[in-house]
């Protein structure tokens, strides 16, 4: 791995964590993909394209994670049955509600969020720019759409909750 000078030994625990973020990637996709299927009620429209528009991102991230383990000269998890395991996401009913579709994904951005912070953190000890930089620009859109479903849970007559 000379290329990229990086230390194997050093990149060995980033590529750990990259696995557990790409089966934690697997689950959220495939509920975003129940969720888009499932929902019905007033709120089908605005739920069905942001289930779809979110899934589309998870799907590219998939393979961008996957891609950048092998970059660091790791294999990617392949197996669906590992990601169960691995995984702290899970599965949902496809008789979820609109409002309890939102707030577990909106759970689910949590725990999106803590790995990609560990990534982040054994990548800063590898001294790996490459897999900081990707996933910092995940956590952004992570952050963005947080606050966006957060919005559509509230009143209209609600003011955004103080820090």
């Amino acid at each position: 791995m000379s290329y990229l000078n990086l230390d194997k030994k050093k990149t060995t625990a980033t590529a750990k964590e990259l696995n557990v973020l790409l089966a934690d990637y697997h689950l959220y996709y495939q509920k975003l993909r129940n969720f888009h299927w499932n929902i019905v009620g007033n709120h089908f429209f605005d739920l069905h394209n942001k289930f779809e528009e979110m899934y589309d991102d998870a799907k590219v991230k998939i393979d961008e994670i996957a891609e950048r383990i092998l970059t660091l000269r790791f294999q990617p998890t392949s197996n669906f049955s590992d990601y169960i395991k691995m995984s702290s996401i899970k599965e949902a009913s496809e008789n979820t509600k609109d409002l309890e579709m939102v707030e577990k994904l909106l759970t689910d951005h949590g725990l999106l969020l803590k790995q990609m912070r560990k990534v982040i953190e054994t990548a800063d000890k590898a001294e790996d720019e490459g897999t900081i930089d990707l996933i910092g620009g995940y956590i952004g859109y992570i952050e963005k759409v947080s606050w966006m479903l957060d919005a559509w849970t509230m009143k209209a007559t609600d003011n955004h909750p103080e820090a």
